[in-house]
């Protein structure tokens, strides 16, 4: 953080638009919170109008790292653009990957087998403990207690083996294809779920023992950063920031999709939406994401690892390798030689930080007509300004990262 001179920036003494009155100039302070202090966990920018330690007034400034997402993807095949998506909420991109692919199975009007439905839960709910994990060992770490995140973050790398056994990659996973896998899972893959399953919980059990009763962290959180229910939901809330507020909304369960209805587990809520109760209910969806990941392997149906759509799933590579059919339609599907039908759809999937929605309209070519991508962190960053007003400057780091705004998502 550092603090600007008045002769040197905002010579104006601008924030929010207007002109500063000179007496509010002289009892003020301005800070540049950003957009590259390491506090931000990310690419942001916060000018703080400060009345000594306290935030009266705050700016924020987004789009350091865009990268045009939809603009890009309504200029490439729909089988270019899923590498796209991996760079959205890259903590768990593997549920950006398959919310992109059951948004174009929407289209085709793809119905898959319901082996592919649970094998993507529990791919989604790996995901979703890794993005969690994350999150929560970082608002430790900005209480000051690292040795939680330095535990933790172990069991991270170990959902990223799972990935790179079933895709060959880790963070950016460009997992599955359009109605399914590329491959059924293999022995390996269920045998090193079976030992996350195992040890994990140990884990995650420790890792709360040592935070979550914490005096200095709850005096550090409860009550810091907190937005109403109503506030929440007039911003369009989705995800554990609106459920820490007490709203009961969650896409797996109000529009289930993958199956979500097969599955029993439960939605935390919290009651205040402070920082306190955004830590909790993470922690206890990381518990739920582990009990459907159980559910999912125990009743894991027999059948194929992919729907029957020759047309825009790829084949196997044996056969691109060894046949003039199977590179024709390799290079078909990946450089979109196939129209798809017209039409508009909308599919959301419950992502680690909220509702992740895309909104494609079709007319009928080889790539979108457009694509809007609802990014649940460009929605609730809106509010980090009035989160944090009246607020101590630590404690609006603390805000920030309890909200869990991923750089990569808010400036797509």
């Amino acid at each position: 953080m550092i603090n600007i001179s008045d002769d040197n920036f905002h010579n104006d003494h601008r924030i929010n638009g207007h002109v500063e009155p000179e007496e509010d100039i002289r009892q003020y302070n301005y800070l540049n919170l950003g957009p590259t202090h390491p506090a931000t966990h990310g690419i942001f920018q916060n000018i703080l109008k400060m009345d000594g330690e306290i935030i009266v007034e705050a700016e924020p400034t987004i789009g350091y790292i865009h990268r045009a997402f939809e603009k890009l993807a309504e200029n490439r095949p729909f089988y270019q653009i899923p590498t796209i998506t991996d760079r959205l909420n890259y903590c768990s991109a593997p549920i950006n990957n398959i919310g992109w692919h059951l948004t174009i199975e929407k289209l085709l009007g793809v119905e898959t087998p319901k082996r592919v439905d649970y094998l993507r839960v529990i791919i989604m709910e790996l995901a979703r403990i890794a993005d969690h994990i994350i999150c929560n060992s970082v608002i430790a770490v900005d209480t000051g207690a690292l040795t939680g995140f330095l535990y933790v973050f172990q069991w991270r790398e170990k959902i990223y083996d799972i990935y790179e056994e079933i895709c060959g990659a880790r963070l950016t996973t460009n997992i599955g294809r359009i109605g399914g896998f590329e491959r059924d899972f293999n022995e390996t893959v269920f045998a090193r779920i079976e030992h996350f399953l195992k040890e994990f919980p140990a884990a995650l059990k420790e890792f709360e023992s040592l935070v979550m009763r914490n005096r200095i962290f709850m005096d550090r959180t409860i009550q810091v950063g907190g937005i109403s229910a109503e506030r929440a939901l007039e911003y369009s809330f989705t995800g554990p920031n609106l459920r820490a507020a007490g709203v009961d909304y969650d896409v797996r369960v109000m529009t289930p999709y993958c199956s979500y209805e097969d599955f029993d587990f439960t939605i935390p809520l919290g009651s205040s939406g402070d920082t306190y109760d955004r830590f909790c209910v993470r922690q206890e969806e990381m518990w739920q994401s582990l009990s459907i990941i159980r559910q999912a392997l125990k009743n894991l149906p027999e059948g194929n690892f992919h729907a029957d759509v020759p047309e825009f799933y790829l084949p196997p590579k044996e056969n691109v390798y060894n046949s003039m059919e199977g590179l024709i339609w390799h290079f078909k599907i990946v450089m979109g030689e196939i129209n798809v039908p017209k039409g508009q759809v909308y599919q959301c999937v419950e992502g680690g930080n909220g509702e992740l929605g895309f909104y494609l309209i079709s007319d009928g070519g080889r790539q979108p007509f457009r694509l809007h991508f609802r990014r649940p962190c460009f929605i609730y960053y809106q509010a980090y300004p009035e989160m944090i007003q009246g607020s101590m400057l630590s404690d609006a780091i603390l805000t920030m990262s309890s909200m869990n705004v991923i750089a990569g998502e808010l400036d797509a």
